[in-house]
């Protein structure tokens, strides 16, 4: 594994030295903290606002940073939230510390990179009792790249079955971060906290900017959607000022606002006369629409502007799409509603309208991962009071056509004619995961069964080694994450990242009822995995639709080629039953005029499928992945 003393590379102070930025820069540090899920992250941040008093004690509550309900109740953060506050230290100065509390999820990997890129510093949290888990690792390797001075603190030291010195050795050797002084606390309790203070003062450097006075660049971090004041941008001034009545401009893309407030968080919003360089705060423009602010973008002056934007932007585009419906059509304006809104404030989100045979009309969402559209699933039914199917998760495929084109499909639908068809290709992941030594060959069974393969291993201590394996997306999107924790009695815990794409064979599965294509049942799945999850589909359904007067056959194929059937039974009148005697051919006769009325029901009839059915489906088929 890389180690942060050599990935590091020049320090902060290094051959380049101090330069004098006046005092207001060379008393502030940006720093933000990380951590895995649930190893204290929000819980510090309180008690660094309790100690720096930048917010009333009457109106602190438990992770006050996030604003969201569903953040507070699992324990996650979803966005990014910077706030300034004032420091005594005990040299007697007072510093401006800019804290930004970032998420720690995959998902929102660039958001945080971005967030780190406004940062000179990283608080690395870690569970005392615990340890070092997949986050920890990630996360850890996302400072490393921003170049960032990575603060090691040990969480939960007053917990009974916290082990301080195997935790150290397990920052020190696995991600090679020297331990020295050890800073032990409780962020529950405040004990140790205000060391950390005085380390952040002692070892975050000051910001450093190569023209003080101007051009104007700002990295934009996150953004906001007000409904009275449009968007709100979150920026950290890099070289000159902004200040209210400024002209910018975005340089990727070229949109230019009039500036019409300026401020910064202590922590809810306070308008301030300018941002100098190393501030972070935000802006207020013109600008309505969310999705025109690109996160990692440069702000600078609409005249006499900067030539070279800052380092590290790109587009970020959603991995992960599915189609969301109302269970009932009289909702599709109330659906459409929300996602409207839960787009202003995620511009990573996208959706478009789009209508199914079987369920009506809908939309094709996209998002940046499971996280991601969990929560935005989560939100729907909960901010808006909706009641809503989704149909199965699809990543996007490469498809390259014999004629030399190439395709991104996110819907199965939209794939094209496999005889246009050169290859396919899906996304791979790179996953780390982090287990005990005991359940090592039990996960390398389930990385396998997924069409996984273990690229290394390597001991993270005596009880614990982590697994670094190459997967398809497609294969983690359902219930991986859950069947990990099973086989591993909930121990393991894994992070993943992008690792490019590879042609696989991948087929469309269709699901026939009564003849008939059901599009919202269609799926892309290998073709070692086609009849499995064809027979599984067809039982759920089979069982699930209720019967109609005809029989109804169940099937699954691979363009026309049947993989799997079930049917479901028709109901059965006894058209006998009034006979009461007399030659057997009479009730031959009346069975016979029977059958050849179901059979023209079945040429003619509709089958009707319950939402039920489409729920029972996609829970289903994950049972069974």
């Amino acid at each position: 594994m890389k180690s942060i003393k050599s990935a590091r590379g020049v320090s902060s102070y290094g051959k380049i030295g101090r330069m004098d930025y006046g005092k207001e820069l060379e008393q502030t540090r940006n720093f933000c903290i990380i951590a895995h899920i649930d190893h204290g992250k929000t819980t510090l941040s309180d008690r660094i606002l309790e100690l720096t008093k930048a917010i009333d004690p009457r109106q602190l509550k438990e992770q006050t940073l996030d604003a969201m309900d569903l953040e507070r109740e699992r324990g996650i953060t979803i966005k990014s939230h910077p706030v300034t506050m004032a420091y005594t230290a005990k040299d007697g100065k007072r510093y401006r510390f800019n804290l930004i509390d970032t998420p720690g999820h995959v998902d929102f990997a660039y958001e945080v990179s971005r967030a780190m890129g406004a940062c000179e510093g990283a608080i690395l949290v870690v569970d005392a009792a615990q340890g070092v888990e997949a986050q920890t690792v990630a996360n850890a390797y996302l400072a490393i790249d921003a170049n960032l001075e990575i603060i090691p603190v040990l969480n939960k030291v007053d917990l009974p079955s916290a082990d301080v010195p195997g935790v150290i050795h397990q920052i020190e050797d696995v991600l090679g971060i020297p331990v020295d002084p050890p800073l032990l606390i409780s962020a529950k309790t405040g004990v140790g906290v205000p060391e950390v203070l005085e380390e952040i003062v002692r070892r975050v450097p000051p910001p450093k900017s190569e023209h003080l006075s101007g051009p104007l660049r700002a990295l934009v971090f996150d953004s906001v959607f007000d409904v009275y004041r449009g968007v709100i941008t979150y920026v950290r001034v890099v070289d000159g000022a902004i200040r209210a009545g400024d002209a910018l401009k975005f340089m990727s893309t070229g949109l230019t606002t009039p500036v019409k407030e300026v401020g910064i968080f202590s922590p809810s919003q306070k308008p301030v006369d300018v941002l100098e360089p190393g501030q972070v705060g935000y802006i207020v423009g013109a600008i309505k629409d969310p999705s025109d602010i690109k996160v990692g973008d440069t702000l600078t002056s609409q005249r006499d502007g900067a030539q070279t934007p800052l380092h590290g932007f790109k587009e970020i585009h959603p991995t992960v799409f599915c189609g969301i419906y109302p269970v009932s059509t009289d909702e599709y304006n109330k659906v459409r509603a929300g996602l409207e809104k839960l787009h202003l404030n995620d511009s990573a989100f996208t959706f478009h309208a789009e209508s199914s045979a079987a369920l009506g009309f809908g939309f094709r969402c996209g998002f940046l991962g499971l996280l991601h559209m969990e929560v935005v699933q989560e939100r729907l039914r909960r901010e808006f009071q909706l009641d809503i199917i989704n149909t199965h998760p699809a990543v996007v495929y490469r498809v390259t056509l014999k004629d030399g084109t190439v395709q991104e499909i996110d819907n199965p639908v939209l794939l094209p004619d496999p005889t246009r068809i050169e290859t396919i290709e899906e996304p791979m992941i790179k996953a780390r995961i982090i287990t005990m030594s005991a359940c090592i060959g039990d996960i390398m069974r389930l990385v396998m069964e997924r069409r996984g393969v273990v690229d290394s291993t390597e001991s993270l201590d005596a009880q614990r080694v982590i697994l670094t394996c190459i997967l398809p997306l497609n294969e983690i999107l359902i219930d991986f994450h859950d069947t990990l924790k099973s086989i591993s009695r909930g121990y393991a815990s894994m992070d993943y990242e992008p690792h490019g794409y590879q042609a696989s064979d991948i087929v469309r599965l269709d699901i026939l009822l009564n003849g008939e294509p059901v599009d919202a049942f269609s799926c892309m799945v290998h073709r070692d995995r086609a009849v499995a999850r064809g027979k599984q589909m067809c039982k759920a359904l089979s069982e699930t639709i209720p019967p109609h007067m005809f029989k109804i056959p169940v099937q699954a194929c691979i363009g026309r080629t049947i993989i799997a059937r079930e049917d479901i039974r028709p109901f059965r009148k006894d058209v006998t039953a009034k006979l009461y005697g007399g030659d057997v051919t009479r009730k031959q006769k009346l069975l016979k005029k029977q059958a050849e009325g179901k059979k023209r029901m079945k040429e003619f009839g509709t089958v009707n499928v319950p939402q039920s059915a489409f729920i029972a489906v996609l829970k289903g088929t994950s049972e069974d992945n």
